[in-house]
């Protein structure tokens, strides 16, 4: 079974959406998938790299859609228009080639309308919602909630559910949204985030080292590993630091990675006073994250609330647990599908900084219940959110789709030579 997956970007961009893709189709491989990949000229606004029209990345060769650099690519709207037009062209282009069984989709609505468009006829077209556009849109700072471009957004993305063969999503709380628009239950599929559980196994070895460098030996670490977001909360966490200060002064916040809030964080670094106890270390390869997450004693997601973050389950958690590392976040809705406060975790109350300090203070006030809460997480990543489980939900949704398709294909036949 040939399975062409449409993407926003891919290898070898890092991030959330890519660990993803990546576990999908290689634990597609291992159950006899052959999956091929498209990215979208999207993938080139963050690419440091020459454009091309195939790229050979570890074992994958991945397709690319391009398109000419151009006046009309600077204009809301006419740039959307010709991304989906060069990803048609490109998936027509090699449509013979790849000779797919079945074409996934994945977020954003940009990339099923160009593959609907042109092959609704000829291939069952699932769509995969990792989030929805219009509030990816919102929290970058493109649109408003309830503006007229978010309305219009989100009616394209329900005409989409709509006309998809199937949907696929990645947790219960973008489900219910779904189903709240009419889409049928029968219609729309859960395959939730997990873990390449061999590829984060438990850390047992503190890097003394990299932590004497940084400053960080005999204090008690707050760690995030990550993209800085305004919905990621980290200002919440700096100004939550002088409060732990009151009751344990010998804590520092470690903040790996980078983003658009970076610049604004360490201003409020700076106004606080607070230099000598948080430590920027810029992004760092992929292969030396593990080493920061081993000198941290708490890894803290303190998102805030929105309809983002209440319905969509992000992935560093998970990693954090599948590596054995304690866990504390909000206690907005995509936490709570993943962490079960005081057994696989800790939770706090979103937005209130004075919780998040007392919740710190308190686990590192209880060393001698973590052991058990550890072994509990990696026990639930190591049998519950792994991809194995997750992927083996794909061959099923596929298989039953070709084959109506192919029904219904034989049906039309059949019809139009009476």
């Amino acid at each position: 079974m040939r399975v062409l997956h449409i993407l926003d970007h891919s290898l070898p961009l890092q991030s959330g959406y890519v660990f993803r893709t990546m576990s999908i189709v290689r634990e597609q491989e291992k159950i006899g998938i052959t999956p091929i990949l498209m990215t979208t000229p999207r993938h080139f606004r963050s690419a440091n790299h020459e454009s091309s029209t195939k790229s050979k990345i570890e074992n994958w060769t991945i397709y690319r859609a391009t398109k000419k650099p151009s006046l009309f690519n600077k204009l809301p709207i006419l740039d959307e228009i010709t991304d989906m037009m060069a990803t048609k062209r490109a998936v027509t282009d090699n449509i013979d080639e790849i000779n797919p069984d079945i074409i996934h989709t994945h977020s954003p609505v940009l990339n099923f309308w160009p593959l609907y468009s042109a092959f609704k006829n000829s291939y069952p077209i699932v769509y995969e919602i990792r989030a929805f556009w219009e509030d990816a849109a919102v929290n970058h700072g493109s649109t408003s909630f309830g503006s007229p471009r978010y309305r219009s957004t989100k009616t394209l993305e329900t005409l989409a559910m709509e006309r998809a063969s199937h949907v696929i999503t990645i947790c219960n709380g973008l489900k219910r949204d779904i189903l709240s628009r009419g889409i049928a239950p029968s219609k729309v599929s859960v395959v939730p985030n997990a873990v390449e559980v061999n590829r984060f196994p438990p850390i047992k070895e503190r890097n003394i080292k990299l932590a004497q460098n940084l400053n960080l030996e005999g204090y008690f670490t707050l760690g995030f590993a990550g993209s800085f977001y305004d919905y990621e909360g980290l200002d919440l966490l700096i100004e939550a630091l002088p409060l732990i200060h009151s009751k344990h002064p010998k804590t520092k916040i470690l903040l790996v990675g980078g983003g658009p809030k970076e610049n604004d964080l360490k201003t409020l670094v700076d106004k606080l006073g607070l230099s000598d106890f948080v430590v920027f270390t810029g992004r760092v390869p992929q292969s030396e994250v593990r080493d920061y997450y081993s000198i941290a004693d708490l890894m803290v997601y303190p998102r805030y609330s929105m309809r983002l973050t209440e319905t969509v389950t992000p992935l560093k958690p998970l990693e954090a647990m599948s590596m054995k590392r304690t866990v504390l976040a909000s206690d907005v809705g995509g936490h709570h599908e993943l962490i079960e406060d005081r057994k696989t975790g800790f939770l706090f109350k979103a937005g209130d900084k004075s919780d998040l300090a007392n919740k710190v203070c308190d686990i590192a006030n209880s060393i001698s219940e973590l052991p058990a809460i550890l072994n509990n997480a990696r026990h639930y990543v190591e049998n519950v959110r792994n991809w194995e489980n997750s992927v083996a939900k794909h061959k099923p949704i596929y298989e039953n789709l070709i084959k109506t398709f192919a029904n219904h294909q034989l049906h039309k036949d059949m019809v139009n030579t009476r």
